[in-house]
């Protein structure tokens, strides 16, 4: 049975012990060191379908990496693009909904679905555009963020604010609508105003009764800070 462990404080690695038989699926480019039994493929998850949208909608790669203990136990170390901690969910009971990005590694159990979200949110939300990539079946999954992770539970009747740049993952069974960061009730015009002198801009607002995970630093501003650096 394959088992996620995390390995270190800072930046750290997705430790993985496999056992003789086990696959696991993670993003390309995440595998640091595996061990002799251990045999490394890029396949496409979901067939081509899947794989375009998460290439050309969710910026990810059109192949993933497939890890397959072939000639029996072995362990491997895998890192994640963004520089910040890890996460270890359990994906069964609950499903979750994750960010772009967040994505680190999956057991052979679950499954990465794609599904649309309302125009609204996906031009607005900053909270996976089009399309937002849904967690199925049984299993370990490995998320990242930028900076550090906190949970946090949300419930019934407690509406919660959270910038979206924060988002590395929620509970799919929450609600979510699109907002202004500010609760003014000085109209359209007046939210969209201070919205904008608050530099909070454009939030999300859960509800119901699950967890979302967040990171310390804004996701945005990593993607501005690689972009600058990759000059």
């Amino acid at each position: 049975m394959t088992t996620f462990s995390i390995l270190g404080d800072d930046n750290p690695f997705l430790h993985v012990s496999m056992q003789r038989g086990d696959k696991i699926f993670c993003e390309s480019d995440a595998m640091v060191m595996m061990e002799a039994n251990l045999e490394l493929k890029g396949r496409m998850v979901g067939g081509v379908g899947r794989a375009l949208i998460r290439q050309f909608v969710q910026g990810e790669n059109f192949f993933q990496q497939h890890i397959e203990a072939v000639r029996g136990d072995g362990d491997c170390l895998l890192a994640p693009t963004l520089p910040g901690a890890i996460e270890i969910l359990e994906v069964g009971e609950r499903q979750y909904i994750l960010a772009d990005g967040a994505f680190v590694a999956a057991t052979d159990g679950v499954e990465i679905d794609a599904k649309m979200q309302s125009i609204g949110n996906a031009l607005f939300g900053g909270a996976g555009g089009f399309v937002l990539m849904h967690t199925k079946g049984k299993g370990q999954l490995a998320v990242s963020s930028f900076g550090n992770v906190f949970t946090l539970d949300v419930e019934p009747g407690k509406e919660v604010t959270i910038d979206n740049g924060h988002i590395v993952a929620w509970d799919a069974r929450l609600s979510y609508r699109l907002s202004a960061a500010t609760s003014a009730s000085g109209g359209m015009l007046g939210n969209l105003v201070n919205a904008a002198t608050s530099g909070e801009g454009v939030v999300l607002r859960f509800s119901g009764e699950g967890k979302v995970l967040l990171a310390s630093r804004n996701r945005a501003h990593f993607q501005g800070w690689a972009a600058g650096n990759a000059q």
